[in-house]
């Protein structure tokens, strides 16, 4: 008996269409298994989060505006976080003194004006702390903070730390180079009347392994990194785990699921610094 090709079974079409189907379902059960073990078990550790601009006239993903930033600090506050600074965590790690329970820290990178004129009234009409990394030789430029600002804000609770003399790769250059540019930081900012300069953040959040004494020998105490997850007493202080907030696009929300990637990084121990 003749059978047209259009009435033969299609077997192979329903077989890859099978095969998506599974792996599609595999997937969410896998995902849900990894949100259900992170919740029900939630790892320890301090939460580090990263900004940048904080304003409602840019339009960059590096951008959120103020009344998503101050959303987004209400609920870091509703989910019970406490802020603390770079120094509380590296004072509480040689215990001398105590963390809350969930402690989270706010850090913004290259020192932005309005990390002054906007970022600040919203952090002090809440009684949060924050933590600025300055690129030193972009201070006073047009658009970031000058000098009588950032010893305003360390005057006012705000940690100031380095973001290098001049936001350069630090994993193109030779160590040489790297070094100058970390203590050239430091050093700038302390001959201009900043309080000691503890912590660093790597530009473009990348690092290499020599970095970290490096660090050690320019007297620098911590350094914040690219790498999600959440940092316990067991981290390299030089490793510290950050998870990015860039311009949200689906509300707070987003947000939510941003700090659950830093737990389930925790939870599943992916890709953390220990040492």
């Amino acid at each position: 008996m003749y059978i047209s090709r259009y009435d033969r079974p299609k077997r192979k079409s329903s077989n890859w269409l099978g095969r998506i189907f599974g792996a599609a379902a595999v997937l969410v059960i896998l995902t849900a298994a990894v949100f259900g073990v992170t919740a029900a078990f939630p790892p320890e550790g301090v939460l580090i989060l990263e900004y940048h601009k904080v304003n409602d006239w840019s339009e960059d993903s590096y951008t959120v505006k103020p009344e998503d930033f101050a959303a987004q600090m209400d609920e870091l506050r509703a989910q019970g976080y406490e802020t603390i600074s770079i120094l509380d965590f590296l004072r509480a790690k040689k215990g001398k003194q105590t963390l809350p329970e969930k402690a989270v820290i706010v850090t913004l990178d290259d020192g932005y004006k309005d990390n002054y004129t906007d970022m600040l009234p919203i952090m002090e009409s809440r009684g949060m702390k924050a933590t600025v990394f300055m690129v030193t030789n972009d201070i006073g430029l047009p658009g970031y903070l000058t000098w009588d600002m950032l010893r305003d804000m360390q005057n006012r609770g705000i940690e100031i730390g380095s973001h290098t003399a001049n936001h350069l790769p630090l994993t193109e250059m030779s160590p040489a180079d790297a070094r100058e540019e970390v203590q050239l930081s430091k050093t700038l900012m302390e001959w201009n009347g900043i309080k000691t300069i503890f912590g660093l953040s790597y530009p473009n959040g990348k690092y290499k392994d020599f970095m970290p004494q490096m660090l050690k020998e320019s007297e620098y105490l911590a350094a914040v990194t690219g790498d999600a997850g959440l940092n316990t007493f067991e981290t390299n202080p030089y490793l510290l785990h950050r998870i990015n907030i860039p311009r949200p696009h689906f509300g707070i929300e987003e947000f939510r699921l941003r700090i659950w990637k830093a737990k389930i990084f925790a939870r599943l121990g992916l890709f953390q610094n220990k040492g």
